[in-house]
């Protein structure tokens, strides 16, 4: 079966931000930056969701932190290639890689990850940290957060996915 040369992209960015509506035709290293970003993104917590009461959304935040170096490493090791303008406005993985970053999880990061931090640096010596998170009065508003970009993460995923050529392994 030939190889797909163009890719709808169909992006919803969360809390309203919008979305990615393109066309992207990748060239070969953008192939291979789309597979080693995919093992990131399905190996992580930030695409799974954490059942109610089952570990931490500190987890999840940590987890979700961790994709701003491991971008940048891929988009450096691919070079600029990965990254050029495209024809009609087409979408490229560094115009991709760069929008997930800024419009959904910055945004995730920048409210939730000092409001957690406050709330964690009041934790008594004898709470668990676990107990002491689900005590949060703003944890549901995390977890919906957390969700809200999960989706997105996961509509990216599939994208990467299909751009590399392997099955969808994270669903």
């Amino acid at each position: 079966m030939p190889r797909p040369t163009s890719y709808k992209v169909s992006l919803n960015l969360p809390f309203g931000l919008g979305g990615v509506e393109q066309t992207w035709e990748p060239n070969d290293d953008e192939r291979r930056a789309a597979w080693e970003l995919y093992v990131e993104l399905v190996t992580r917590i930030a695409s799974v969701p954490l059942a109610p009461g089952a570990g931490l959304q500190r987890e999840a935040l940590t987890s979700l932190y961790s994709l701003f170096p491991t971008t940048r490493d891929i988009l450096r090791r691919y070079g600029p290639g990965v990254a050029q303008p495209k024809e009609d406005g087409q979408a490229s993985f560094g115009l991709l890689a760069v929008t997930i970053l800024n419009n959904a999880l910055r945004p995730l990061l920048s409210v939730w990850h000092p409001r957690l931090q406050d709330h964690e640096d009041q934790r008594p010596a004898t709470t668990t940290r676990v107990e002491w998170e689900a005590s949060w009065s703003e944890v549901n508003g995390l977890r919906q957060a957390i969700d809200e970009v999960r989706t997105t993460i996961n509509q990216y995923a599939d994208l990467l996915a299909d751009v590399a050529e392997v099955p969808n392994l994270h669903r």
